[in-house]
């Protein structure tokens, strides 16, 4: 993948009017994003919708539907989807493209500026708009090949939803002995703004990292007593944490 150098071909139309079908979260928080920032929305529309009176339209729908919702959208115009591991085929025979906010949407919303953005198209002036988009809203386009997109897809869902479930895990082994999630948020917030500035092997630390195997075994002892279900994921990570403090001596020695 590669980051996208700004395009300043001035025979491409921009797209004032902008169409949105989709009325889940991430629909609803673009529509409003987008409206923000001077754009003339429609919507988020019902699927079913045929985009009349837009410049382009943006499906905003679960990746099964994207076909079908395209199968409405009048002919002559752009349309694009918001998926990440879906590629510009099912939006056949409208000119496409594609542009996924690397962000999570909740039901409160989202703010997209600083985030990453996924675009392609099928054309130059749909690659063009997918961009253009993404900029307008203060992200960064990235320009995602249609066979790297599932690995894309997967690095994201790591990094996001896994995350989510990792703390979880947390949650539930710490309850059982009274710690509270406000009392997790701190170690989590400083673990992720050390990993973004150190990258993974300066900012690995805890007993794995410094290969304090008596304390990994009372550890797991107690996920065993307390979550018993949780010991395959909790022995998974110990691996995968030891192979990453391998990784980072084998650095070191190498230095």
């Amino acid at each position: 993948m590669r980051e996208l150098e700004r395009d300043s071909t001035s025979d491409i139309p921009a797209c004032a009017r902008l169409a949105i079908v989709g009325r889940g979260r991430v629909g609803t928080a673009l529509a409003a994003a987008f409206e923000r920032v001077g754009y003339e929305v429609s919507g988020p529309l019902a699927r079913g919708a045929d985009g009349a009176g837009s410049d382009a339209v943006l499906l905003c729908v679960p990746d099964a539907e994207i076909a079908r919702a395209g199968e409405h959208i009048a002919a002559g115009r752009l349309v694009g989807h918001c998926s990440g591991a879906t590629g510009l085929d099912v939006l056949e025979p409208h000119e496409g493209f594609s542009l996924h906010p690397l962000m999570t949407v909740t039901a409160q919303g989202a703010d997209f500026s600083g985030a990453g953005a996924a675009i392609a198209g099928t054309t130059p002036r749909a690659l063009a708009l997918a961009r253009g988009l993404a900029r307008a809203l203060g992200m960064l386009p990235v320009e995602i090949a249609e066979a790297d997109r599932p690995a894309y897809h997967a690095a994201a869902s790591i990094a996001s939803n896994f995350l989510i479930t990792l703390e979880a895990a947390a949650e539930r082994i710490g309850a059982a002995v009274g710690l509270e999630r406000e009392q997790l948020v701190p170690l989590v917030r400083a673990t992720v703004e050390n990993w973004s500035r150190l990258g993974p092997e300066r900012a690995l630390t805890g007993p794995v990292a410094r290969g304090d195997e008596a304390t990994v075994a009372r550890q797991r002892a107690a996920v065993d007593e307390v979550a018993p279900e949780l010991l395959p994921l909790f022995d998974e990570l110990v691996t995968a944490t030891r192979a990453l403090a391998a990784a980072r001596d084998r650095e070191v020695r190498a230095a």
